[in-house]
């Protein structure tokens, strides 16, 4: 990156007046490229916007006393020169190469001497280092119904193992950084029209001295909406099964897998899923195994979980949390729900509602959605119930208002007594009801009563709980807490 010589200044007294000299007497790439060869050096942590403020100015002080200079702010040739070999130095040492990512037309800059490809995601595309330390995912969520601001909402919150040191919100973008579980973490996503696209990186933190720097300029130099990606990931408008975007693999026997999705009966219309590739889900000849995700519930003392079907079927392995992997299925395609058995200590039962929920009632949807962007910990969101039929009245399913994302499914959704009322299961395709109606539907997803969980776990000798009617509503953060250690993320390792 070229930066021209800086015109010699006078040393002033105020940052103001230094500000001032910078922005009058140099140019806009000029001041662009120092900001980006100073975020190269670690100094330097805002944006590339080419203003030299406060912070522009701290950063150039700073690099200066590190290297034994004096801080004045005033760039010199010598300094120029060092600024220029160090942050050279550093970009080289990653292999900082732009590379246009099909799968969500975003443009990113990657450290390819870090990172390979690891192939493409429900989401977007990820790129892993050797040793897992590194990870690099592009992301596009469209026709969702999701909201750039909604988004931000939820990712901005921190967890119990996530926590959110900067969070910036732009109007058509958005910036977060932090922890999660002993790594960093820096986000960027941006908005337009229904379609969200965006950069996550992750890095432990053996790894902050190289990769800090390297997330500060990837973030800036992120374009999202540099091309087009080579098909709709999460809007379809022809006939599909229900799917699962994937969670983040990590750790589990197949480190090659890459992420696919989970497909239910192709044959139940009712049921509107987020699309994948064209055609049947059976494996290509030489095909690497694929990952699938959702959530799962305790429902018995001796070890069962109730899920979706359509979660779990095409797994050759179905992992349970940190638990291991399940001894034991039982699916039922047609009502869409399964059984699976782990042999290990696992939370307290859920107890189920013996009747329906009542029209209009407050309902958590609790799960682990979009798990290679948001938080490996629960995700709980809130709504009411909006019909006691699903799609065509057909009456083994609610139709609920509670956002609900890939991931999610196979999750309880209770009320506000803790009971569970349903078993979340699928969203509405947006896009194909828009393109049958002329009208984009808003909150629709739903979620299979609880009558026809219980006439599953009767079939299969289950013995669940059933929940007291009697038992008082409490505020949403009671009853998460009453129900969070009984629900577990599933994945499935080998279709």
């Amino acid at each position: 990156m070229a930066i021209a010589p800086l015109a010699p200044l006078t040393a002033v007294a105020q940052v103001s007046e230094l500000s001032i000299a910078y922005n009058e007497q140099t140019d806009a790439d000029f001041r662009k490229g120092l900001q980006i060869r100073l975020a190269w050096t670690g100094d330097y942590v805002g944006a590339f916007d080419g203003v030299i403020d406060a912070a522009s100015l701290r950063a150039i002080r700073d690099f200066q006393a590190r290297l034994g200079m004096t801080p004045s702010g005033i760039i010199d040739e010598a300094m120029l020169e060092l600024l220029i070999a160090r942050s050279d130095d550093a970009e080289k040492a990653l292999g900082m190469t732009l590379v246009d990512d099909a799968a969500t037309g975003a443009r990113a800059a990657l450290p390819l001497e870090m990172v390979r490809d690891f192939g493409a995601t429900e989401v977007g595309n990820l790129w892993r280092s050797a040793d897992d330390a590194v990870e690099i995912e592009t992301v596009r969520i469209a026709d969702t119904g999701q909201t750039l601001k909604g988004l931000f909402d939820v990712l901005s919150q921190a967890t119990e193992t996530r926590s959110v040191s900067d969070a910036e919100f732009g109007g058509l973008w958005f910036v977060l950084r932090g922890q999660e579980s002993g790594r960093s973490y820096v986000m960027r996503f941006a908005g337009r029209d229904g379609d969200l696209r965006g950069l996550s990186i992750s890095y432990t933190n053996g790894e902050a001295g190289r990769m800090a720097p390297y997330a500060v300029v990837a973030s800036n130099l992120f374009e999202p909406f540099a091309g087009e990606p080579q098909a709709p990931l999460v809007a379809s408008n022809e006939a599909k099964p229900f799917s699962s975007m994937l969670a983040r693999k990590r750790a589990v026997g197949a480190p090659e897998a890459r992420y696919a999705m989970a497909y239910s009966d192709p044959n139940r219309p009712h049921v509107f899923e987020l699309p994948g590739e064209t055609g049947s889900g059976a494996m290509q000849p030489g095909a690497q195994e694929f990952d699938m995700a959702g959530t799962g519930f305790v429902v018995s003392r001796d070890g069962w979980l109730l899920t979706n079907a359509h979660v779990v079927k095409a797994c050759r392995t179905v992992l349970v949390g940190d638990l291991g992997a399940a001894s034991q299925t039982i699916i039922d395609t047609d009502n869409d729900l399964a059984l699976i058995k782990v042999d290990g200590a696992l939370g307290e039962p859920l107890e189920i509602s013996a009747g329906k929920p009542r029209l209009g009632e407050d309902i958590l949807a609790l799960g682990y959605p979009l798990r290679s962007i948001l938080a490996d910990s629960l995700n709980v969101t809130r709504g009411n119930v909006s019909s006691l039929l699903g799609l065509m009245n057909d009456p083994r399913y609610l139709q609920i208002s509670a956002a609900v994302q890939p991931g999610n499914s196979g999750g309880p959704l209770v009320d506000l007594a803790g009971r569970v009322v349903g078993v979340v299961t699928a969203k509405l395709n947006a896009v194909a009801v828009a393109d049958a109606t002329g009208d984009i539907p808003q909150s629709i997803n739903f979620a299979i009563r609880p009558d026809a969980a219980i006439a599953f776990l009767h079939a299969n000798d289950i013995a669940f709980e059933t929940a007291d009617a009697s038992e008082p509503l409490a505020s949403v953060p009671d009853a998460t807490a009453e129900v969070k250690d009984s629900i577990l993320p599933i994945l499935c390792v080998g279709s």
